[in-house]
């Protein structure tokens, strides 16, 4: 494959001149009333446009090749015309989540040292006030940047992006300590655009005609690398949403036009939760791309509403370097797989020691690039982290802490990360597994399976479940009916041995369960009345 040049803004800039009507940016009217603005396309020549006039902002105050500038804007159209406006001008774009409060932007702000942060008008204190906590100087403007006057350091580098020039740096969550920030240089972008483009089967990008649809936020790398970026390279058009909202996306999905979904695992059971409808079907979209839908409702969702969801795997730290997805039949629906290695992905299997496991087998998987540059595509290294940026290449490989099994075909099936496996009486069990399980159940919304200790077995399955109707449940009935309706479908000592209910779980902006902070609140509902203990119910079956 011939290397890649160049910048995004570049690339955006080559794709503008080409197409330069075709829509590039949708506001549908749902998330514009939730914005509190105007539903509206940009084609990318306003697109470009106003690109443009910020560029020359940027430039007027200062802001330049090397500064780091955090962007408080969430799925809003500025943020994709100021991160494209500071890649013109060479300058790192640092989304930020506007749930972060206090400590959470003290530390990032110094940690990433920015030069500037653009952010809402009730935001500006709260960043001010980081700031001097964190006793670094930084410019704070709102996104008009009316007051920007300048940036208070000079940018660092003289020389033209290019590149190998750091494009965006995106925080993990931080679910087991502080948050790692992620440096991402234009290649890592550019290269998850025409990965995209190229993998073809189910998943084909049509050149300027597809419009594709992503409620996942802005600081996710699904929607800023994979999403953005095969829509600028085809010349498509993307529409985000301020965030996922069952009871209004089929309307956004069809008043935008949508051929492509972008989803997370949550989303197909909600929508699977709703009455089925006649105008289901009715919409254009040809497929999904996605990861986490349930194996038991996978199947389910593609026959009511006529399109494929194609699951896919990739991690912040591997970009398109190590992305792999079930875009060509048999997809093997059902068994949690997204698809096998691409040609140019060299990966291995392990279990707890190093060593190879065989088909089927469970183990994490380490993966790199093969031949000559094993990190192509992949993140940079963790920011101001080289002990942990070494760790996680130890041997020549990225350790993903996911655990997969290959099957005898080569296909790859998805069990948990490797951190969620609950490890009770020498059965390793995924929480994952019995969550989707208990989605099944029409009374629970939404379900948290996290380990808690056992004096006997080391560790027990605990379930923390929020309920469709919280008023109407008889709470340690309806605990036994879960530990019963999960022992019909799952091994035994999958079920939980402890139910708790919930009024919300612990989630992230990308509605992922917060699982450090679901541990913690699993254990410390241990020793509460709301705890329902079903250990003395959950037998071993007797044999026939």
């Amino acid at each position: 494959m011939a290397r890649l040049r160049g910048t995004v803004y570049e690339a955006f800039c080559e794709t503008a001149s080409r197409t330069s009507e075709r829509d590039f940016l949708c506001v549908v009217p749902d998330t514009a009333a939730r914005y509190g603005i105007e539903a509206r396309t940009w084609t990318y020549a306003d697109a470009a446009a106003e690109i443009e006039r910020l560029r020359k902002r940027f430039a007027r105050a200062g802001v330049g090749h090397g500064h780091r500038v955090g962007l408080m804007l969430e799925n809003r159209p500025e943020f994709f015309f100021h991160w494209l406006a500071l890649n013109a001008v060479g300058a790192s774009a640092v989304p930020l989540n506007l749930e972060w409060r206090g400590g959470e932007l003290e530390y990032l702000i110094g940690h990433a040292e920015l030069a500037l942060a653009i952010v809402p008008e009730v935001r500006v204190e709260a960043l001010r006030s980081a700031a001097r906590a964190a006793q670094h100087d930084v410019a704070v403007t709102t996104p008009n940047m009316a007051t920007l006057e300048g940036v208070p350091t000079p940018a660092p580098i003289a020389s033209i992006p290019d590149i190998e020039t750091e494009c965006a740096l995106l925080y993990t969550s931080g679910t087991t300590g502080r948050p790692k920030g992620c440096v991402l240089p234009n290649a890592y972008f550019l290269e998850a655009g025409h990965w995209y483009l190229r993998i073809g089967g189910r998943a084909e990008v049509r050149d300027g005609s597809d419009r594709l649809i992503t409620p996942l936020p802005m600081s996710h790398m699904n929607a800023m690398a994979f999403s953005t970026m095969v829509m600028i390279l085809s010349g498509g058009c993307i529409v985000p949403l301020d965030r996922f909202h069952p009871t209004t996306w089929w309307e956004s999905v069809r008043v935008s036009g949508a051929t492509i979904i972008h989803y997370l695992g949550v989303m197909p059971a909600m929508l699977m939760s709703a009455a089925p409808r006649a105008d289901d079907p009715q919409h254009e979209v040809r497929f999904g791309f996605g990861a986490g839908v349930s194996a038991k409702l996978h199947a389910a969702f593609e026959a009511r509403f006529g399109f494929p969801l194609l699951e896919a795997w990739a991690m912040t730290e591997t970009g398109a370097g190590a992305a792999v997805i079930a875009n060509r039949e048999p997809r093997k629906i059902g068994t949690a797989c997204f698809g096998r290695a691409p040609a140019d992905l060299d990966y291995r299997v392990v279990n707890d020691e190093g060593r190879p496991v065989g088909a089927g087998e469970a183990g994490e998987l380490l993966v790199r690039v093969s031949g000559p540059e094993p990190r192509r595509g992949f993140f940079r290294e963790y920011l101001k982290e080289p002990a942990a940026t070494a760790e996680a290449w130890e041997g020549g490989y990225f350790h993903t802490g996911d655990v997969v099994q290959v099957d005898v075909d080569g296909d790859f099936h998805f069990v948990d990360r490797k951190k969620n496996v609950i490890r009770r009486s020498g059965e390793n069990i995924s929480a994952v597994e019995v969550e989707g399980t208990l989605l099944l159940h029409p009374q629970v919304l939404s379900a948290g399976v996290a380990a808690v200790r056992d004096d006997v077995r080391g560790d027990e399955v605990m379930a923390c479940i929020v309920l469709r109707n919280p008023a109407a449940a008889d709470r340690a009935s309806l605990a036994r009916e879960l530990l019963s309706f999960c022992t019909e479908r799952l091994a035994y000592y999958k079920a939980p041995g402890y139910v708790v209910f919930l009024d919300a779980l612990p989630l992230t902006a990308t509605e992922k369960i917060q699982r450090a902070k679901l541990k913690e609140l699993a254990a410390a509902c241990l020793s509460t009345p709301e705890c329902v203990d079903l250990r003395a119910l959950k037998k071993r079956p007797v044999s026939a």
